[in-house]
């Protein structure tokens, strides 16, 4: 696959050097929440996951990409998922692995880039994203992408013995 290049970031396939970075980001129990995980992974299993990953999104209904710095390293994950051909339509998720690189437009730019694809390349007439109410930089992200929310679902995701609403919005082209 070509690099899906941004303004300041490229989305690029997997590769097996991205094993330790894939162990470091599914592993971190910070994301847990937003990932349903609720179990680590192993190398060997991330490892599997690694030498599948080049299989077609019509196949296995899903994307997912790195977002590198233009000086090429990694800084996180952007999926598509549920991708649903007949209905033209996928979710979108994204995950900043580094802290001190959120809020710099890393993800505005690659989200951009990757609905840009998808609109252009896949034919997808919408892309549709799930965010936890609280997350206010995510819901300020999509929105200023152009999303729009379309509903709440209640009491959607048990975190820390509470529950939380997740948002859900759409993008249509």
């Amino acid at each position: 696959m070509q690099h899906l290049k941004g303004e300041n970031i490229y989305l690029r396939a997997l590769e097996m050097s991205d094993l330790d970075f894939l162990y470091a980001l599914e592993n971190n129990t910070n994301l847990w929440e937003i990932s349903g995980t609720i179990t680590p992974y192993s190398k060997q299993v991330l490892r599997l996951y690694l030498e599948n990953s080049y299989k077609d999104i019509y196949e296995v209904k899903q994307l997912r990409l790195c977002v590198c710095a233009t000086n090429n390293t990694v800084l996180g994950l952007i999926d598509l998922f549920d991708f649903d051909p007949k209905n033209k339509r996928a979710g979108l998720g994204i995950v900043i692995l580094q802290e001190e690189e959120r809020n710099k437009g890393v993800g505005f730019d690659a989200v951009k880039t990757l609905c840009n694809y998808a609109f252009s390349t896949l034919g997808l007439h919408q892309i549709f994203v799930n965010v936890l109410e609280d997350n206010l930089a995510s819901l300020h992200l999509f929105k200023k992408i152009g999303f729009t929310q379309v509903g709440v679902k209640k009491d959607w995701v048990l975190s820390e013995g509470k529950f939380k609403n997740e948002v859900l919005l759409q993008k249509i082209n």
